[in-house]
């Protein structure tokens, strides 16, 4: 079974994450998207309210399993047993940035491939950060 994981922290869970998870689901018998906990980064949303939120938007995706994690994002692909891992990027530093981290799992286990997915021009523009920042101006 081809098992991908698709990690993130997701606060919010946006259209663009959306994108490029539909985009690889015909890639996959089964695509983990691992909502990541950080205790550096500040969240809007409980780690518990963005596992909703997503399954709320990919209810319609049986081959969308959706879960919580802290640690190494390798050990829970040996979990799940995942062999590929997903980043969408959008631009330049994106790539960069995730270049390195692929590098860093890579070095882990060299049998779990990292996937980079371009984001769609339409959803480019799209970040966690100004949603969040959306949904602060829109209540006050």
């Amino acid at each position: 079974m081809a098992i991908a994981l698709f990690p993130g922290s997701f606060d919010p869970f946006t259209k663009g994450h959306e994108a490029v998870l539909r985009r690889v689901l015909p890639l996959f018998d089964k695509v983990v998207v691992a909502v990541g906990q950080n205790s550096d980064k500040h969240c809007m949303f409980s780690p518990e309210e963005r596992v909703e939120r997503i399954r709320e938007a990919m209810k319609d995706c049986p081959t969308v399993e959706v879960t919580a994690y802290s640690g190494m994002t390798i050990e829970l692909c040996h979990s799940v047993g995942a062999q590929c891992i997903i980043r969408g990027i959008r631009t330049a530093a994106d790539f960069e940035y995730e270049q390195l981290i692929a590098t860093v799992n890579r070095k882990q286990d060299p049998a779990i491939e990292t996937l980079l997915v371009m984001a769609d021009a339409e959803h480019r523009d799209i970040s966690s950060t100004l949603e969040r920042e959306k949904i602060t101006h829109a209540a006050e």
